[in-house]
């Protein structure tokens, strides 16, 4: 659970390409080139971290029909050139084999110092499994079993580096001290991996797991892997029942369910009143629409704001991912409107946090379960 009182909440963004809405960047007149290229993406985390924001998420599908860059590779430029904020990319694990995913991860969180997380996902669509030509696509109840079995794997695998394991013993010429790694010895019905890896153990052990938890398959996954869980509702009544089916799935899965936090998505589409702001969603979804996947504010930052202390009150979550319809501009506004006045109403902390992204999270570095065993 978070360091800070409960009032206080943990604030995420989704950044990806002109935003959520699929008009957004013809509304706005932006350069679609611009949209892959570095510096747009560090522009965008920049202005998420100079307000202090705990996460920026980095969507990725295999689905898009938009060219899209590498969400894991975004977050690997991104590190070393803007610090404080989690970098948390997606990372598709239906057919990506834990083994890359657990060394890119790992290299993220070491080049981040610490700031590292990821969301796996799951690939559904046959036109995705073409992509590959490996496998069919699947249901989803086989698809979360696979997925909960990638990240068992991924986590095996940070682990297989004892944290002393890197010696650098120039008079013996040993750079590793091989005693200290572990095969992960993992057999299931989708993968068999001996390990153990050939990156070192990440600073944080095991970099933040954010998973969804918005279908029925995906909850227990969720339940017994995730740190920082992502819903979607219609309203803050319905947010409250999620997050609490939520913390009973994490009980049930013998875990303290404060030790997970759940994050609404908030759409968001902010102007300078409420009126302006409709009529630009309209725009837009005149444009193409866009009905709204959780809940939405389209109005001012005072309007946000008075939505997420209602959320508060009713404990409706432990912090919202806000998801711009359009970017830069809602991502503009949300750092010099939304985000001071939450501050300001005691929503959300002032100021900046150090240490590690788990730390943030009110989490503590895991033992290493290989040298555990040892001990």
């Amino acid at each position: 659970m978070s360091p800070f009182t409960e009032a206080r909440m943990h604030l995420a963004v989704e950044l990806q390409g002109a935003g959520r809405h699929p008009a957004a960047a013809r509304w706005a007149g932006l350069d679609r080139a611009s949209l892959l290229t570095a510096p747009y993406y560090v522009s965008l985390v920049r202005a998420a971290a100079r307000r202090g924001l705990d996460l920026a998420l980095l969507p990725d599908t295999f689905a898009d029909d938009e060219p899209v860059l590498d969400a894991v590779a975004i977050a690997a430029r991104v590190a070393p050139v803007v610090p404080g904020i989690g970098l948390v990319p997606t990372a598709t694990v239906t057919h990506t084999e834990p083994f890359h995913l657990s060394k890119a991860i790992a290299t993220l969180d070491i080049v981040s110092g610490g700031r590292a997380g990821w969301e796996p996902v799951v690939s559904r669509t046959p036109a995705e499994a073409a992509l590959f030509g490996r496998k069919p696509a699947a249901p989803p109840d086989v698809l979360w079993r696979e997925a909960a079995d990638a990240v068992e794997v991924v986590v095996r695998l940070w682990d297989s580096w004892e944290d002393d394991a890197v010696i650098r013993d120039a008079t013996t010429g040993r750079y590793v001290d091989r005693e200290k790694l572990h095969y992960v010895d993992f057999t299931s019905e989708f993968f068999a991996v001996k390990g153990p890896s050939i990156t070192p153990r990440p600073p944080q052990g095991h970099p933040l797991v954010v998973l969804r938890a918005d279908e029925a398959h995906a909850l227990p996954v969720a339940a017994r892997w995730a740190d920082v869980v992502r819903i979607a509702a219609p309203d803050l009544d319905a947010a409250g029942a999620a997050r609490e089916q939520v913390r009973a799935a994490a009980a049930a899965a013998g875990r303290d369910p404060d030790d997970v936090t759940v994050l609404l998505d908030v759409e968001v589409h902010l102007a300078a009143d409420a009126p302006r702001a409709r009529a630009d969603v309209a725009e837009l979804d005149a444009r193409a629409a866009l009905e709204p996947s959780s809940v939405r504010v389209t109005g001012t930052a005072t309007d946000l704001a008075d939505l997420l202390g209602r959320a508060v009150r009713l404990g409706a979550a432990d912090g919202v991912t806000f998801v711009p319809l359009v970017l830069p501009a809602d991502l503009g506004a949300l750092a010099d409107q939304a985000v001071p006045l939450l501050a300001g109403r005691g929503l959300f902390r002032t100021g900046r946090s150090g240490g590690s992204l788990r730390s943030r999270f009110g989490l503590s570095r895991p033992a290493n379960q290989f040298a555990e065993s040892q001990s």
